[in-house]
């Protein structure tokens, strides 16, 4: 692009032409107020909040939204600027809930930020939108829009990046609101549980349902209490309690879960791992058959819910084998259970997830309510807050026996690209017969939203694909259906950046925050000795003492599962 100098704060800057005036003022440190502006997303100028003086333009500019061209000159913070921030801020307030201290986002609130900034303590404007009772239908997303601005980020992430819309604009005027189709409810709704949506939103119109509530109850009824907690939170739970992105925390974590009261902590990447030796072996059989190829993983619960309802016809391309968190969930309350003497209704399970999703999944009556509960990370941040635990000085702890221990290979789970890599070690071990020293499938890596990789195995071409956010899914999903998909093997996470960027994780999730939180994740797998799932002992011995030979008649009826037509389009099984 061509590059041309603007005068920007009477400093003369480089830029390209045609780029946003946001984009410069913030490359050169110079920060805008903005709502509904969001890198990934479409540029709408709905908040009117990133508003600049641009000398010629008799009036104020969106920043998000008005290009720069040669010679302007702009001003980001003058009086007037300010002053009409100060009312735009006003006028959303008007119609925005002022009781801040229900406010799920409290203190994490960019609106409440802003107000706070320019002392806006009471609006002199009248809101005109009516008071409504908040949505609690979804088991994983509290909609309330009495706290909506109507940024439509959230539109945005349904939509445009997730292309699910299970929310949209409703009605005109005063009586606009965000809600699905025909003022349905969030249950009623295509929506997938992605918490995408929650990610984006600036206030509290959005936020995962809490069962904080129902753990803490659970934690003092006198019942035998177990977590299991998913790859992606050792990397982002410290983010929480103030520490730098992608600061890992394994040990304080399982502390601070054995000083909540929990009996046993167990090591949702033991089950990654068991997932790993049940899919790599599911995939080796399909390949060697040629049959339902591509194969595509079956983690994200969000995945699969999409795929239920856009593509059921193309369900054969799934792997059957259950999540990592479902394969514990299974095994605690059959494995663990008979091991410990235990009936399986004395055991309350909770499961640490960066996913709201997954409070959605352990639903699935496929799991017959294996596991009770899920908290996202978030989640278990208030928690040990609430409980007054310091624990940015907790001391280290290690998981417990026997489904504590697990591979480099299960780390990196919770990146993009990481189930497939993981899957390629075991897969390459077991066509080959040998145990190879190739470990890095870097190709496989990376924020690119859709990465491809042709790997030579045993004198064998196979093509893989990873893909992450469900836009990107749609659109592989549309190839394979069309009959035109080149690949054997495909891993799809619904989120950007994979686990690391799920709903029920902190935010900001611009990218190299996320990029922090995977790399942190790699550090895990190249510090460890054992790297491949297939070789990790404790599987080994499971398999031996109770689930016999990998993918065989117990395995296959505890560790996988089937799905659903969820179509939400008539007749759509007929394709």
């Amino acid at each position: 692009m061509t590059k041309v100098n603007i005068t920007l704060n009477g400093d003369t800057v480089e830029a390209e032409d045609g780029e946003m005036i946001i984009d410069v003022a913030r490359r050169n440190g110079i920060d805008v107020p903005h709502l509904c502006w969001n890198v990934r997303f479409d540029r709408i100028g709905a908040c009117r909040i990133c508003v600049v003086e641009v000398e010629g333009m008799p009036k104020l500019a969106a920043s998000c939204s008005t290009p720069i061209r040669q010679g302007m000159i702009v001003k980001t913070h003058t009086p007037r600027v300010l002053e009409a921030r100060r009312m735009n801020l006003e006028l959303l307030l008007a119609n925005h809930d002022l009781n801040c201290t229900t406010c799920a986002k409290n203190l994490k609130c960019r609106l409440q930020e802003y107000a706070h900034d320019f002392m806006i303590q009471e609006t002199p404007f009248t809101g005109k939108r009516k008071r409504e009772d908040p949505d609690y239908s979804s088991p994983s997303i509290v909609r309330d829009n009495n706290k909506c601005i109507l940024c439509e980020q959230c539109i945005q992430a349904c939509n445009k990046v997730q292309t699910v819309y299970a929310i949209g604009l409703q009605n005109r005027g005063f009586k606009t609101r965000v809600s699905p189709p025909f003022d349905t409810k969030m249950a009623e709704s295509a929506c997938v549980n992605c918490g995408q949506c929650v990610v984006s939103c600036p206030t509290g119109a959005l936020t995962e349902k809490s069962n904080i509530k129902e753990v803490i109850a659970a934690l003092n009824s006198g019942k035998y209490i177990i977590a299991q907690t998913a790859p992606s939170i050792r990397a982002t739970l410290g983010e929480c309690f103030g520490m730098p992105p992608g600061t890992p925390v394994t040990g304080k974590m399982v502390t601070a879960l054995k000083d909540l009261g929990f009996n046993k902590i167990f090591d949702t990447n033991f089950g990654a791992d068991i997932t790993i030796v049940e899919e790599g072996t599911e995939f080796i059989k399909r390949f060697n058959e040629n049959r339902d190829l591509p194969m595509i993983t079956t983690c994200c619960p969000a995945w699969i819910k999409f795929a239920e309802q856009f593509f059921y016809t193309e369900l054969n391309h799934m792997s059957s084998c259950r999540s990592p968190q479902a394969i514990i969930a299974s095994l605690v309350k059959t494995y663990y259970a008979e091991k410990i003497g235990k009936d399986p209704k004395d055991i309350v399970l909770i499961d640490v997830m960066p996913c709201t999703a997954k409070k959605f999944e352990i639903l699935r009556p496929e799991f017959k309510g294996d596991a009770d509960y899920v908290l996202t990370t978030v989640e278990l941040a208030k928690l040990i807050k609430q409980y007054s635990i310091d624990f940015e000085n907790l001391p280290y702890s290690s998981f417990d026996n026997p489904m504590g221990e697990s591979s480099g290979a299960a780390d990196i789970f919770g990146q993009t690209g990481g189930v497939m890599e993981a899957a390629l070690r075991t897969v390459a071990d077991i066509m080959s017969g040998q145990d190879l020293p190739s470990l890095e499938y870097t190709r496989v890596r990376g924020m690119e939203t859709m990465k491809e990789a042709e790997v030579d195995i045993a004198g064998k071409k196979i093509k893989v694909c990873t893909v992450h956010t469900l836009g990107e899914a749609r659109r592989l999903l549309e190839h394979i259906k069309e009959g035109k998909s080149p690949y054997h093997f495909i891993e799809i996470m619904a989120c950007y950046g994979g686990c690391v960027g799920g709903g029920g994780q902190p935010g900001p999730h611009r990218k190299e925050i996320l990029e922090k939180r995977a790399a942190a994740l790699r550090k895990e797998d190249t510090m460890k000795s054992l790297r491949k799932s297939h070789k990790n002992p404790d599987v080994i011995k499971l398999y031996k003492e109770y689930l016999g030979e990998y993918g065989g008649e117990r395995a296959h009826k505890l560790l996988h599962t089937t799905y659903t037509n969820r179509c939400i389009i008539k007749d759509c099984d007929k394709g």
